[in-house]
C-alpha cells in the first residue's frame, strides 16, 4: 500500500518536474535564437570560409557549433563568478564586445568583395579556418557578448530551491543544446543554400546580415555605455 501511493506521488512530480523543464526551455532558447541569429549567421559563415573545401566548412561548422556550446554553457554557470574573480563588469563585457563586433561586421559590410576574394586565397593557401573556429567565428561573431550577457542573465536568475533548480538546470542545459544543434545544422547546410541562391543573391543576404550583426553590435556597445553612465548621471541630478 505504501508503495503504491509513493509511486502515485512520484508520478506528478515527474510530470511537473517536465513541464518546468519544458517552460524554461521555452524561455531560453527563443532569447538564445533571437541574439544569435543563426539563419544571419550561416551566409556570414559562409563568406568566411569561401574557397575551403567542404570537408573543411563541415568540420569548421562542427567546432563552432561546439566551441559555442561551451561559451553558452560556461557563461551560464560560471559567468558571475568569473567576472566577480577578475573585478569585471557585465558593462565592461558589453562595450568591449559590441566594439569587435561592430568592427568586424562594417569590414565585412564596407567591402565583401575584396574580404571574399581574401577569404579564398588565405583558405587555398593555408588552411584559416582551423585557426578561425573560435576567433573571430565564435567569439564574438557566433556567441559574442550579447549571447554571453544573456546567458549569465540567465544563470544569476536560477533558484535556490533544489527542486525547482533541476529542472531550471535541465531546461536550460537543453536550451543550449538546441541553440548549438541549429547553429550546427544552419552552418553546415550554409553552402548549400549559397549555392541555390547564386553568388548575387548570396552577396546581398551577406551584406543584410553583416548589417544586422553590426547593428545587434552597436546596440551592445550602447548598452554597455549606458550601463556606465546610468550611475554617474544620476549622482548628479
Amino acid at each position: 500500500m505504501a508503495d503504491g501511493t509513493a509511486g502515485g506521488r512520484l508520478v506528478p512530480e515527474v510530470k511537473v518536474f517536465g513541464w518546468q523543464s519544458l517552460e524554461t526551455f521555452l524561455i531560453v532558447y527563443p532569447a538564445l535564437f533571437s541574439i544569435v541569429n543563426p539563419i544571419a549567421g550561416a551566409f556570414i559563415f559562409n563568406e568566411a570560409t569561401a574557397g575551403a573545401e567542404r570537408a573543411l566548412s563541415s568540420r569548421l561548422a562542427r567546432r563552432v557549433a561546439l566551441y559555442a556550446l561551451i561559451v553558452m554553457l560556461v557563461a551560464t554557470w560560471a559567468g558571475s563568478a568569473i567576472l566577480s574573480l577578475f573585478g569585471i563588469s557585465l558593462a565592461a563585457v558589453r562595450i568591449a564586445g559590441g566594439l569587435v563586433l561592430s568592427l568586424w561586421a562594417f569590414n565585412l559590410l564596407s567591402a565583401p568583395e575584396q574580404r571574399e576574394e581574401r577569404k579564398r586565397d588565405e583558405a587555398s593557401a593555408r588552411g584559416i579556418g582551423d585557426e578561425a573556429a573560435f576567433f573571430p567565428l565564435t567569439l564574438p561573431f557566433t556567441t559574442g557578448p550579447g549571447t554571453i550577457a544573456v546567458c549569465i542573465a540567465f544563470g544569476a536568475t536560477r533558484p535556490r530551491d533544489p527542486a525547482l533548480f533541476a529542472s531550471f538546470a535541465l531546461g536550460t542545459t537543453l536550451a543550449c543544446l538546441g541553440m548549438a544543434g541549429t547553429i550546427l545544422l544552419a552552418y553546415s547546410y550554409a553552402p548549400v543554400i549559397a549555392r541555390r541562391l547564386g553568388a548575387t543573391g548570396t552577396r546581398v543576404l551577406t551584406r543584410l546580415a553583416a548589417f544586422l550583426l553590426l547593428a545587434v553590435g552597436v546596440q551592445i556597445l550602447i548598452n554597455g555605455v549606458t550601463e556606465v553612465l546610468a550611475p554617474l548621471v544620476a549622482g548628479r541630478a
